[in-house]
């Protein structure tokens, strides 16, 4: 079968068509009229054009040779003769199925043919638009295929333009899923172990522990179902229901969650960090959650400190544990490190003196 080239394929028959016409209104036009080579030729034109319809790429350079040595019958010597068209009509079809480079070659025997009769002809003039008209037909048809081809690659460069937005925000949103997930545990963890341990000396202060663990809980599922929601907003929903990411505004406030729950944090700011985007905010905000988390989780008990420093240009949080973290098998510094990297920040985690630190910096907006 023909190759999958969309113009090709709407124009096969149609040209077969046109190409019958033509040799047809060529046989009646030729004086003398010569029967047996006009069905001759005739028969071979529209026979070769029709396998055209039906054959591959690598034969249509073959076929439109044979229709054209029909044309030549049809037509004979006779500059005026209207089946010449027939070799405009191969040229441009034979360009459009094959190629340009494959239907430069049937090109160069179709003008061949017509100089030739140009030399030998008594006609010196009848012969130039047929050549010209061959010479054009194929290169409407060579920038007519170009324009295909960047059609193509750009459908296929938006196809994959498309796949990899949805790649990012599928880790987007696994990555706001592991933060969310991760936190809420380890706080009710924390929150649990308190009140086992009060449960038998302080049932007040236990239920107070358990309380505060069960408030989390909904807000965490509150907060998964708002995320999850995210992938439903381009299904009819307005995305009105959704809260709103929290940002470094909130840093306090889960500061403050994880002391309730036992832990020693103690946060410091230094310079106005109100020139930050909303998303660079709210990576820095992802990034001192999980930092908190993993301290908890990895270092229980020992101090951990936090600092938002707003220097020109840039935005930088860092958070030391007093204890240093053992070596888990979760995906928190890669997450917190694809966050920072996302919006053109950088993040570093290690060792630091006798404990660990994270160091996350992210540009500001309009900043050198």
């Amino acid at each position: 079968m023909t190759e999958d080239r969309p113009l090709g394929r709407e124009i096969r028959w149609p040209a077969v068509g046109v190409l019958t016409a033509f040799v047809f209104a060529g046989a009646l036009m030729r004086d003398p009229p010569e029967p047996g080579l006009c069905v001759i030729g005739g028969v071979v034109a529209v026979s070769a054009a029709s396998l055209l319809c039906v054959r591959g790429a690598r034969t249509a350079v073959a076929l439109a040779i044979l229709a054209g040595a029909g044309v030549g019958l049809v037509a004979g010597s006779h500059d005026e003769s209207l089946a010449w068209f027939g070799l405009c009509v191969l040229a441009f079809w034979v360009v459009i199925v094959a190629g340009p480079k494959l239907g430069l070659l049937f090109v160069l025997i179709a003008e061949a043919l017509l100089v030739t009769q140009l030399l030998t002809g008594q006609s010196s003039v009848g012969w130039a638009p047929w050549i010209a008209g061959v010479a054009v037909s194929a290169g409407g048809a060579a920038l007519i295929a170009r324009q295909q081809q960047l059609v193509g690659q750009l459908r296929a460069a938006q196809a994959g333009l498309a796949e990899r937005s949805r790649a990012q925000e599928r880790n987007r949103i696994a990555r706001d899923l592991h933060d969310v997930i991760a936190h809420s545990l380890t706080v009710s963890l924390l929150h649990i172990s308190s009140a086992r341990l009060a449960v038998s000396e302080d049932p007040a202060e236990a239920t107070r522990a358990l309380a505060e663990a069960e408030r989390l809980g909904r807000e965490s599922l509150d907060e998964v179902r708002s995320i999850v929601g995210l992938m439903r907003s381009g299904a009819g929903d307005d995305g009105s229901r959704l809260a709103p990411a929290q940002g470094l505004e909130a840093l306090d406030e889960l500061v403050q969650r994880f002391r309730s729950a036992g832990a020693q944090v103690a946060l410091e700011r230094c310079g106005d960090v109100a020139s930050l985007s909303a998303t660079a905010s709210t990576t820095l905000y992802r990034i001192a959650q999980e930092a908190f988390t993993n301290a908890a989780k990895h270092a229980p008990g020992s101090p951990v400190s936090a600092r938002v420093d707003a220097a020109p240009g840039r935005v930088e949080l860092t958070v030391d544990s007093g204890g240093s973290p053992g070596h888990g098998q979760g995906m928190g510094l890669e997450t917190m490190r694809e966050r920072a990297e996302a919006i053109g920040g950088t993040l570093q985690a290690g060792p630091a003196g006798t404990g660990w630190r994270v160091r996350a910096s992210v540009p500001v907006r309009g900043g050198p």
